[in-house]
């Protein structure tokens, strides 16, 4: 195999999701909640919204959207457990400033909408509204790389997960 191969080979090893919502790109560690901030769930990256949208980062499968609306889990194509969570806290708003547009089995295509939310209300209840992405079976991979970045529109690339 040449340097071309082995280069092709090293790529296709590599899987990018998309900003599930449009903003800013920031670590984890920027997230104050422990379970994210400290990849207790596992690695990721959070996005301090622009919009009230929330779609797939790539093609999956609904595994639970939560009733409230404030997260989702996917399984992606390739094998990722995807958890997406609106904000902080925000269970406890009970639904309110959510509006869900998928449901559990839906399969889903990358940049699909999958929940909206009023940034500024939540924002005005007291809850932050950063938005964590996190891969729940980071084991299952050899990397899992965050690509923070000052804006992103959704589905800018800003996980790079690489197979073992």
């Amino acid at each position: 195999m040449g340097i071309f191969g082995k280069l092709f080979a090293k790529k296709s090893a590599e899987i990018g999701l998309g900003a599930p919502v449009a903003g800013q790109a920031v670590p984890l560690s920027e997230v104050s909640d422990p379970t994210f901030g400290e990849e207790i769930l596992g690695k990721g990256v959070a996005i301090r919204p622009a919009s009230d949208r929330v779609v797939a980062p790539c093609d999956a499968t609904v595994d639970l959207m939560f009733d409230t609306g404030h997260a989702v889990s996917l399984k992606a194509d390739c094998g990722a457990e995807v958890l997406i969570h609106v904000g902080l806290e925000t269970v406890s708003l009970e639904g309110k400033h959510f509006t869900v547009h998928a449901k559990n089995g839906d399969h889903v295509s990358a940049g699909q909408l999958l929940i909206e939310f009023d940034r500024e209300a939540i924002a005005a209840a007291g809850f932050d509204t950063i938005t964590p992405m996190v891969i729940c079976n980071t084991a299952d991979y050899a990397a899992v790389n965050a690509h923070p970045a000052a804006e992103v529109k959704e589905g800018d690339v800003v996980l790079t997960l690489v197979k073992q």
